[in-house]
């Protein structure tokens, strides 16, 4: 476990703040107590596609009291690009688009701090791999740290054990951290949170449309993805 840290003692050594994405999978879960462990000041933010859903709110509620920080609740960057082209919604061009970059600079602004710690792992993906290895755990140019960058899933499943952490309750009911609104998702969610469904169709009013016709092709075994 001790080299697994050296990522965040690393950074920590090159600055004492640090802005952490929390979403209550169990990468940033970790990722989050790793940074309060290590650094002075910790800012966290939540990015949402819809404000306010009970199971996600639980979830931030347990990290605020259990670190005393408040998470910052912001729109997710992508969701001004669903809103704009109609994803389960009436297309408005009016909406601005929003750049990962953008998105970082506004936080950077917002926090008044410049690291970005994430819950990335090299064990994600071959392109996560690739990109860690060819930027490094501690990213100067993009200004982002990785602290959980070496862990595997039996080191994550670990930490969390041994340092009695919440992962999110969506993880457990859902079997996923809820990131999209895809129909598949979107079936679990309103059969298990049928209040946050009528929510998520404040937003997305046409989303049921995605569920019934997931529903109809399935009886065909011809089932698109929507």
């Amino acid at each position: 476990m001790p080299a697994l840290l050296q990522p965040v003692q690393t950074a920590a050594a090159l600055t004492d703040s640090v802005i952490v994405g929390f979403s209550g999978g169990k990468d940033s879960v970790v990722t989050l107590d790793l940074c309060i462990k290590h650094f002075k000041r910790v800012e966290a933010y939540f990015l949402y596609y819809v404000p306010g859903l009970s199971f996600q709110e639980r979830m931030l509620q347990w990290a605020e009291q259990r670190y005393g920080i408040a998470i910052y609740r912001c729109p997710h960057w992508e969701l001004a690009e669903f809103m704009r082209n109609g994803v389960w919604r009436p297309v408005d061009l009016t909406i601005p688009t929003v750049s990962i970059k953008k998105f970082y600079a506004y936080l950077r602004e917002h926090f008044g701090a410049y690291w970005i710690a994430g819950g990335e792992r090299i064990a994600d993906s071959i392109f996560r791999r690739a990109t860690i290895k060819q930027r490094g755990t501690i990213d100067k140019l993009l200004g982002r740290i990785y602290p959980v960058a070496h862990f595997t899933k039996a080191h994550i499943s670990a930490y969390i054990k041994i340092n009695r952490l919440q992962v999110s309750e969506e993880s457990r009911v859902l079997g996923f951290s809820f990131r999209s609104l895809q129909a598949a998702d979107m079936i679990r969610v309103r059969q298990h949170y049928p209040a946050d469904f009528a929510k998520i169709k404040t937003m997305f009013p046409l989303v049921e449309a995605g569920i019934k016709h997931k529903e109809w092709y399935e009886r065909t075994d011809q089932v698109p993805e929507v």
